[in-house]
């Protein structure tokens, strides 16, 4: 043999033993296919055989696989890429929930505040009265709190019960303190009574409103955010058909049966598999970017007598109000009591002291208005983070091909069944619809899981839309 055709022969044994085909020296084994499976290599041959059992790695020369091969590595694949998923979404999981918590931690530190700054109010300015208004104030945040974080309260009905218990005392310490206290029945006619002559004035109907605009636009903001968690949670556990899972198998290990383990999916090739795996999460798209663009909306609305920060702070402040404008009516208030409750039966009573922790004022009570604006801040933050994955749904498919999984424009690549310079099959677009011609994965309607999300998605849309018309 001369050097010439010597040389040729090398070159073709080399090749042979790069593709891991038979050549004359003997038989190939499955050795490198071992080592790259070497955690999931139960069921390995050690030498190629036929393979007349395989349902998605078939091959018509001798192969690395078995058909229980080809079951865990369906399963095997289907995890990888869900696994790739939620790396996907981890960082905007991350940015919602932290924010979620945050804004729930702030709220109740805002409502705490706003208690704290009500009973000190009270004892500085209206000793008398205080220890007696304490429950008030108590059972009044505490019924903010209920509503903000999605109990069945009504803003409206919480403010009232709050002044009308709060009249009694303003009355009987205060407008008419003849004695040291009055019974219940009297104390309930005059609760009453504050209906009929409105003895705080409008103070009561501002509260209402502040509260209502404010309470609800920050309720339906933490509502959305825990969705928007939801959301990611469902999409990142949501299971993959079988003919996707097949794909998935076909995509990212049928070239290893064949001994073609350095080679990347083709990049067309990849988007038609992922595209048609994540056919589901696509349909989020248009619904999750209406869902960012509702929550922008409603943050930016969420300013002055909607912004709750600053009508959490200056609740005490409308409450000293009230309170003054019946002292200073208390002629005229005393003498309508009279006509509609008669004269109070003093009962005796032994008078307490208000008594304000001072390192509860000093840690808890901040001074209004100072660091004001904390909130608005952290949700302008949050928001401007959030824009960036407005796409996410629609073009997650796209984001794992071209970063991750396929091989790059020009290089040769795997199409499923063999290494080619490019790929040729048309490539779909993303969306169930777009599916039909997808020549490597069928789509079946749509999953109930995903339309259930989407349906939730819509209603916080849609109770943001109403929010702003009523504005």
């Amino acid at each position: 043999m001369d050097a010439q055709s010597c040389r040729v022969g090398v070159r073709c044994l080399l090749l042979l033993v790069a593709l891991g085909l038979p050549h004359s020296g003997g038989e190939r084994s499955c050795e490198e296919v071992r080592k790259l499976f070497h955690g999931r290599r139960a069921g390995l041959p050690d030498a190629p055989r036929a393979g007349p059992d395989l349902q998605v790695c078939i091959s018509k020369s001798p192969t690395c696989c078995t058909k229980k091969m080809e079951e865990r590595y369906q399963i095997a694949a289907s995890q990888d890429m869900q696994h790739r998923l939620q790396t996907s979404s981890s960082t905007l999981k991350f940015l919602i929930s932290q924010n979620a918590a945050a804004f729930q931690e702030t709220l109740e530190t805002l409502i705490k505040q706003a208690e704290n700054s009500t009973s000190l109010l009270f004892c500085n300015t209206y000793p008398s009265i205080a220890l007696e208004a304490a429950v008030s104030v108590q059972a009044f945040f505490t019924d903010v709190g209920l509503f903000l974080f999605g109990a069945d309260v009504n803003p409206d009905t919480f403010v009232h019960r709050f002044f009308d218990r709060l009249f009694p005392l303003v009355y009987s310490h205060l407008i008419n303190p003849g004695g040291s206290g009055s019974s219940a029945e009297y104390s309930e006619c005059v609760r009453l009574a504050r209906q009929d002559f409105g003895p705080f004035g409008n103070i009561p109907q501002r509260v209402m409103g502040q509260m209502g605009k404010s309470l609800l636009p920050g309720r339906i903001f933490l509502q959305a955010l825990n969705l928007g968690i939801e959301v990611i949670n469902t999409t990142d556990h949501l299971p993959f058909s079988q003919d996707c899972g097949r794909a998935l198998l076909k995509m990212h290990h049928c070239a290893h049966c064949q001994g073609r383990m350095p080679r990347k999916p083709c990049m067309g090739y990849c988007l038609n598999v992922l595209r048609g795996c994540l056919a589901q999460m696509a349909e989020l798209h248009p619904h999750w970017h209406a869902y960012i663009r509702s929550l922008e909306e409603l943050s930016d609305a969420m300013h002055g007598t909607h912004d709750i920060e600053h009508v959490l702070r200056n609740f005490h402040l409308l409450v000293n109000d009230a309170v003054m404008q019946a002292h200073l009516n208390g002629q005229k208030l005393s003498e309508q009591v009279n006509k509609i409750c008669g004269h109070p039966v003093r009962i005796p009573t032994q008078s307490g002291r208000c008594s304000w922790n001072r390192s509860t004022e000093k840690h808890d009570l901040k001074v209004p208005g100072r660091d004001e604006g904390m909130l608005a801040n952290r949700r302008k933050e949050f928001i401007n983070s959030l824009r960036l994955f407005r796409t996410f749904y629609g073009g997650l498919a796209d984001q794992l091909c071209v970063h991750e999984l396929a091989a790059a424009d020009g290089l040769p690549c795997w199409n499923g069944e063999d290494v080619v310079k490019s790929y040729t099959q048309q490539v779909v677009g993303n969306g169930i619809k777009a599916q039909s011609g997808n020549p490597e994965v069928k789509v079946k309607g749509f999953d109930p899981v995903i339309n259930q999300i989407i349906d939730k998605l819509k209603h916080v849309i849609q109770e943001e839309a109403i929010f702003s018309e009523c504005q």
